[in-house]
């Protein structure tokens, strides 16, 4: 004689699923990484893999970590982006494709000489033909002169 569960009351049938029918309280663990701090969420708009090296680059441009120094492995990448391992491999590899990080067998990935600087002049070309335009089309539009920028302030 074979005996059921009795169904949960916070459970009830609906269109041939379980649905809970008032709140649970749960507990979600993401990281097992003390101290993980959560990221901004990845959007629709690239692949996740370029967004990664998007941010890594950004990282890079910023000096951290100094040329010539290691990234952090991809374990670690991974544990603190929370994404899976293989997606930290080909954002690495989106990066070393651009000459801006080298693997060294054995030892990781390093960023390369020269890296902050093939960013930056990267970084200003692509300011300069798509976002100027627009951003000075706008001040135009907002009657906004240099004298009424503050270079200075944060």
């Amino acid at each position: 004689m074979s005996r059921t569960q009795p169904i949960p009351p916070n459970l009830q049938p609906v269109a041939r699923s379980w649905e809970p029918r008032a709140p649970i309280d749960m507990v979600c663990y993401i990281s097992n990484t003390p101290g993980a701090i959560m990221t901004p969420t990845w959007t629709d708009q690239a692949p996740i893999y370029q967004q990664l090296a998007d941010r890594l680059a950004v990282q890079l441009l910023d000096g951290s970590p100094p040329e010539g120094e290691a990234l952090p492995s991809v374990r670690a990448l991974a544990s603190q982006y929370v994404i899976n391992p293989l997606t930290v491999t080909r954002a690495l590899q989106a990066l070393a494709e651009h000459g801006l990080i080298e693997t060294r067998r054995g030892l990781g990935m390093f960023v390369t000489a020269g890296a902050r600087e093939r960013l930056l002049l990267q970084e200003r070309a692509r300011f300069l033909q798509r976002d100027w335009p627009a951003l000075r089309a706008k001040l135009k539009r907002l009657g906004l002169t240099a004298k009424d920028l503050n270079w200075e302030s944060t």
